[in-house]
């Protein structure tokens, strides 16, 4: 026989299959539907894939995720027995759902029904697997957990607890065990974290080089192609040619020496040279393949990654009743109030909030799954290569992540501990930015300060090892073909004066201004123009749209016609008076006379408008796109303008005071470190990171002269910026999208609020002094996920001895109810009482779940007893506690849920995780 499906690990029976169990229960249709019967496609859905996908759908009125329901007034103490939950009814006794079977023989005995089908359904697992074997009670009786989880539903939040002592657990009985076998299964379990981290470096770097050389080569497709082999891109393509002292990419892909190997689409199109034709077909060719480019990206995101299409057996059954595929018929037995959620494109944007709301402790099933790793690695290098004003360094965080995810699925360890997979997700967002910028220390301290949400000190050597190992095979890869790690290596031979801190801290104020307006900006044009026009409806038009705006802008200047990461390596280039120059270079022969000065200055300006104001647009639409680089180049702009000025005042008044450290040095004033004070202070004004982005601009630049003055730079513009708007960036898409995070670094003002002022009192309640069977508790459960509480439970209580309240002996989720009454026995018998107490033991409970159908049919084991999913340890708190302890209790300890209770232990109420983050929101917006 089987094991019971009610307690064996592994992978997660059908959505499908469940939902058709809990809607079966308390009818005579026992069996599964014939072939014509228009419910049969329940049981077509059973065989879906495994992958780790979800099912969102677009919501009618407007509202974003659905994930933080709006804060309700708490309600009397006398809402105990009530049936409603946060304002919806109860459904009464589901009579909609009574049918006969389909087969036409009639009903059969439940008993017999239950025990004929065990050896044909399909097993039900919980997310917890068994702790202990027969043998291990006696020796392991102190290795124990608080109740079985089962799998996280999509935008439910983990419990942090429950995975540490589940982990704890495991390590324990590892560690007693003393034969060999055991030693090294005990020295494996210990460096597999390590052998993981070790896969994540490797193949961050790996898909991080196939990304560059792929975004090169269609990039320089723009302009043409290469004779001898079309895949090369043009710097591989063309012989190494340095023109401006310095062994880079970029100085050969913009090179004015004549390359014959390359050949111009000019060439091909154009008979005559400098004609008006030659400039058309230029700018067409230009033009039509970036509109290829972007709509090849725009058409991946938005059909391979849409939320609608991604399917999970982790998914609750009854949360999201409009799968793919479900007749009409099936959905109508449905709840018809479920809280809806807006269709999301996993592959567009940054991804860096959704992987910080990932690491916060909330489950977003598919995000980082493989169909999302190919589809944002693929349309990362057209969007980037289309010349739309993005970059690639926040995707390829949510790359690294994905790949992060998928190596530890292949892992009991991590599979089965969501707070331990947590742990790998944050080493690979630190060999994300390895690879984006060539900085494994500034990615490890990026990881720590604007990503993860847990970083003790075991995950913090991880993160940088994990680091190192991606640095380390992008350098031996090579993706520039230099040589060279880092992108923008500068080779500045002096010094910064003291005279210099003056405009570093004007550049610094810059930042701040332009970092909190393009916030802002960016903000009320996605919430009132992308989300609230015809362009809502139309994703690809806009890109189509932008992207033609970008090209008709960019292509006659040559500063903005070049990629980001090129503009921002030439406006950190070094020049030297009277050394000659190129047009790419930024360089100003005689800074004596503003006329020779002024034509650089106005180009550089133009570029940084053009910049600011098309990324203020492109930021957000669907494909994939980063935010890092497009803000470097409008601060390099800004700093090699203020640079250069400085450069033509130095000439003008050299024996003045100001400048009397230069010593009549013609180059005292280098326009290169002004570009790169600049380029930092604009980006941290924008994502508000401070140390790591100190310690990626000192690895990018591979300099720490300029430390003083980039840090100085830094710490200005953050605190401009927090002065005139609070959230970056990356906390304003957060708000924006209503996505479930919990900001453990904002204070709160509590006031006079009090925690009467947040408690849940008319939640749905599980009493063990009424008659609870299968089917009541079958309907209480519609009743709670049909009102949009999708991440709540069921407290459990019992009359308290004085009868003047009730005591709360336990608590049991939504997910936990619904795999315990979709089991195959329970199921069929929806008369029979069900059963919680408090003389359970998960140790024998889980070490006899593999001989549950071999003693007798079940008989020393009752299937009706749910203690074992029962939390029998909730966090509670009394009614004249200070909010700012709740406050802790979510941060700190990443409580899903705490129970108030008065001052004689009573229960009152329920605040879980979503009601406190909705009240944060409220109270925010109120202050």
């Amino acid at each position: 026989m089987p094991p019971s499906p009610s307690l064996t690990p592994g992978g997660p029976s059908s959505t499908t299959w469940r939902r058709e169990r809990l809607l079966r229960i308390g009818t005579n249709a026992q069996t599964p539907p014939e072939p014509g019967d228009p419910d049969a496609s329940f049981f077509d859905q059973a065989d879906l894939s495994l992958s780790e996908h979800t099912s969102l759908h677009t919501s009618d009125n407007g509202t974003s995720y659905g994930t933080i329901p709006a804060r309700r007034r708490p309600q009397s103490k006398n809402s105990l027995n009530s049936h409603s939950h946060r304002g919806v009814s109860h459904i009464p006794s589901l009579s909609f759902l009574n049918r006969t079977t389909s087969n036409g023989s009639g009903p059969r005995s439940p008993s017999i029904l239950a025990f004929s089908r065990l050896s044909t359904q399909r097993p039900i697992s919980a997310y917890d697997a068994p702790l202990l074997s027969k043998d291990d009670i006696e020796t392991d009786a102190d290795a124990k957990v608080n109740g079985i989880r089962v799998w996280y539903s999509s935008f439910s939040s983990i419990d942090w607890l429950h995975d540490a002592i589940k982990d704890s657990a495991r390590f324990s009985r590892l560690r007693r065990r003393k034969s060999i076998r055991s030693r090294i299964r005990l020295v494996t379990d210990k460096s597999l974290g390590w052998f993981i981290v070790t896969i994540v470096g490797l193949l961050t770097a790996v898909v991080a080089f196939l990304i560059v050389r792929g975004e090169q080569w269609l990039f320089d497709t723009k302009d043409g192609y290469c004779r001898e082999a079309w895949w090369r891109a043009k710097q591989f393509c063309c012989p190494e040619t340095d023109v401006l002292g310095a062994s880079f990419v970029f100085a050969r892909r913009i090179s004015e020496v004549e390359c014959e190997a390359w050949r111009p689409w000019t060439d091909v199109f154009s008979q005559s040279k400098g004609s008006t034709g030659e400039h058309v077909v230029e700018y067409m060719s230009y033009a039509l393949i970036a509109l290829s480019l972007a709509l090849s990206s725009a058409l991946l995101t938005i059909y391979l990654t849409n939320s609608t299409s991604f399917v999970t057996r982790k998914e609750s059954g009854v949360l999201a009743p409009d799968f793919p595929g479900v007749s009409s018929g099936a959905k109508n037995r449905l709840p018809s109030v479920i809280n809806k959620r807006k269709v999301m494109y996993y592959a567009a944007g940054s991804g860096i909030p959704e992987v910080k709301t990932i690491l916060s402790g909330f489950v977003i099933h598919g995000y980082l799954g493989g169909r999302v790793l190919f589809t944002k690695s693929v349309g990362l290098a057209l969007s980037v290569a289309s010349g739309l004003s993005l970059g690639k360094e926040g995707p390829l965080v949510h790359i690294a992540s994905c790949i992060g995810n998928i190596i530890s699925r292949f892992f009991g360890k991590y599979e089965n501990n969501e707070a331990k997979r947590r742990e790998i997700l944050s080493a690979a967002c630190a060999a994300g930015v390895a690879v984006a910028f060539g900085a494994p220390i500034g990615g490890t301290l990026f990881s720590l300060e604007e990503v993860s949400y847990f970083f003790p000190p075991k995950v913090m050597w991880r993160s940088f090892f994990c680091a190192m190992i991606a640095a380390i095979t992008l350098k031996i890869l090579d993706p520039f073909g230099t040589g060279k790690l880092v992108l923008f290596q500068v080779t500045y031979a002096k010094d910064w004066h003291a005279y210099e801190l003056f405009p570093f801290i004007l550049l610094g104020v810059f930042g701040g201004l332009y970092g909190a307006y393009f916030s802002k900006l960016n903000f009320r044009w996605s919430k009132h123009v992308r989300n609230k026009t015809w362009l809502k409806s139309h994703p690809i038009a806009e890109v189509l749209l932008i992207t033609t705006v970008t090209s008709a802008l960019c292509f006659l200047n040559p500063y903005t016609r070049m990629g980001g990461t090129e503009l921002v390596y030439n406006l950190f280039a070094e020049c030297r008076t009277g050394s000659g120059h190129t047009q790419s270079s930024l360089c100003v022969l005689d800074p004596s006379s503003f006329a020779n000065v002024w034509p650089v200055i106005r180009a550089v300006l133009v570029a940084m408008l053009v910049k600011a104001c098309l990324t203020l647009v492109t930021f957000g639409i669907k494909v994939p796109a980063g935010i890092f680089i497009p803000s470097l180049g409008v601060g390099a702009c800004a700093g090699r303008i203020m640079g250069i000025f400085m450069q033509w005042l130095q000439w003008q008044i050299p024996g003045s005071r100001m400048f009397r450290a230069c010593h009549g040095d013609a180059d005292c004033v280098i326009p290169g470190l002004y570009a790169m004070v600049g380029a930092a202070a604009t980006l941290s004004g924008v994502t508000r990171t401070t140390v790591s982005l100190a310690v990626i601009m000192f690895e990018l630049t591979n300099t720490l002269t300029y430390a003083v003055p980039v840090m100085l730079s830094v710490l200005v513009a953050k605190t401009v910026a927090d002065a005139l708007e609070p959230k970056g960036i990356y906390d304003l898409v957060i708000e924006l999208n209503q996505l479930p995070y919990l900001d453990t670094k904002h204070e709160y003002l509590w006031g006079s609020l009090q925690i009467n002022d947040v408690t849940s009192r008319d939640v749905e309640v599980v009493r063990l002094d009424k008659h609870n069977t299968v089917k009541s508790l079958r309907d209480q459960l519609f009743s709670l996920t049909a009102s949009g509480n999708d991440d709540g439970g069921f407290p459990i209580l019992r009359n308290d001895n004085d009868g003047d309240g009730m005591r709360m002996i336990g608590y049991i989720g939504a997910n936990e109810l619904e795999h315990a009454l979709s089991t195959c026995i329970v199921a069929d018998e929806a008369d029979a009482e069900v059963h919680f107490h408090t003389t359970y033991s998960h140790n024998t409970v889980a070490s006899s779940a593999s001989s549950f159908m071999e003693d007798t049919l079940g008989r020393t084991q009752d299937p009706f007893d749910f203690s074992a999913y029962m939390d029998q340890a909730p966090l509670t708190v009394s009614s004249n506690s200070p909010l700012e302890m709740i406050h802790q209790f979510f941060v700190k300890l990443g409580a899903r849920y705490v129970v108030v209770t008065d001052t004689e232990g009573l229960y009152e109420g329920v605040i879980d995780k979503k009601t406190w983050l909705a009240f944060l929101a409220d109270l925010e917006e109120k202050s």
